[in-house]
């Protein structure tokens, strides 16, 4: 009884249904058909035009920063430390006083020396003016022709004697001189191991500090073999640009310019070591410290390339979507090239222009109604 109850319900039912307007019930067995295109949602996205133009091929590697020089600094000199002018890790320029050695023995050597020099002088003017007159007395038949001789040999013997004693007093002022140690080298001080009153000998070779150039400052790494050809031609070209950025370091990378290209690639690892020189006053860049590099070795004319993130993977390979004007999502299959910052360089049926699909290209297929959201509705969603 309750059986033909509810068909009798589910007929009145049907009846009902089909006696309203514009809506005709399904046969019974078959199931609703899909709405038309175009009446269903359409689907909130965020596009990006597609840019074709010159585009910089960049080339990533890690690098170390190492100091164009780094001097050692030892005394010429024996003696004892009588000043300490700088401290650890002060900068210095080039001449600046670092060390003072006492003096005061080279300094009664060279009043000594300069006494000889002036004994030596009078005894030379003097030979001198024997050889004058035995000169005159000779031509005059007075002297023999072996005593004219000998007072030319002793005239060259003491003029001899007193550039002998200049050069050895030039010698003693040198020894002065060397016992201020000044910094060869503009630069940064590392530790200082000796303080005043320490006594130091020339045979020692102790090292009183080391001074690092930094400013310029290089930074080296490693590209693989693949790009040898480009870099030697930006190298011909002037044309190659370095940027490196540190990790933790929140200013904008630093641009330097490639200075050194290995003479022979490495089999082991198939790379090759270049250097590139960057100007340091702000001592961004410290050596040792571990850098990412990218090397711009040229920029690319007419090449295509879109946001990074809109570019998708699937069983036939990469691709991306494209937003027609008729709000409509189509795939297109693309190759991706490489990559150049956050943009990725495509080659594919993707026009200048073209709206490519960023932000929502996994929810939608080809075929997809879809609507292009502003900026500031992309933010609040």
């Amino acid at each position: 009884m309750r059986i033909r109850v509810l068909f009798l319900g589910l007929v009145t039912l049907g009846g009902t249904l089909a006696a309203l307007p514009g809506i005709v019930p399904p046969a019974f067995g078959q199931a609703a058909s899909p709405s038309a295109p175009g009446q269903g949602p359409r689907i909130p996205v965020t596009t990006d035009p597609a840019r074709v133009g010159a585009v910089p091929i960049e080339i990533a590697a890690n690098g170390t920063v190492v100091a164009d020089a780094v001097v050692t600094i030892r005394p010429r000199v024996d003696g004892q430390i009588e000043q300490v002018h700088v401290r650890e890790g002060q900068m210095v320029r080039r001449g600046d006083p670092l060390f003072t050695l006492d003096t005061r023995m080279n300094r009664a050597i060279l009043a000594q020396q300069e006494a000889q020099l002036l004994r030596d002088r009078a005894l030379a003017a003097r030979a001198q003016a024997d050889a004058v007159r035995y000169q005159s007395l000779r031509g005059e038949g007075f002297a023999a022709a072996q005593r004219f001789e000998q007072a030319q040999a002793d005239a060259a013997s003491a003029a001899a004697t007193v550039r002998a004693d200049e050069a050895l007093i030039e010698q003693t002022r040198l020894q002065i001189a060397f016992a201020t140690v000044t910094a060869e080298v503009s630069g940064r001080l590392g530790t200082l191991p000796l303080r005043e009153g320490t006594f130091l000998r020339l045979a020692e070779t102790t090292a009183l500090a080391t001074i690092t150039r930094m400013d310029p400052i290089f930074v080296q790494f490693a590209i693989p073999e693949r790009w040898l050809e480009e870099v030697q031609a930006a190298m011909a070209a002037s044309s190659a640009r370095v940027l490196v950025h540190a990790d933790g370091d929140r200013a904008p990378p630093l641009q330097g310019s490639l200075a050194f290209v290995d003479s022979a690639v490495d089999t082991a690892t198939g790379t090759i070591t270049l250097k590139a020189q960057f100007a340091n006053a702000e001592m961004r860049l410290w050596p040792g410290r571990y850098v990412q590099v990218t090397l711009i070795p040229r920029d690319e004319e007419g090449a295509t390339s879109v946001v990074a993130a809109a570019v998708q993977s699937g069983q036939g390979g990469r691709f991306v979507y494209v937003l027609t004007p008729e709000g409509v999502a189509r795939r297109r299959p693309v190759q991706l090239l490489r990559m150049a910052g956050d943009r990725a360089v495509i080659r594919g049926e993707v026009a200048a222009g073209e709206a490519v699909i960023i932000d929502g290209a996994q929810r939608v297929t080809d075929g997809s109604r879809a609507v292009a959201r502003g900026a500031s509705e992309a933010r609040a969603q």
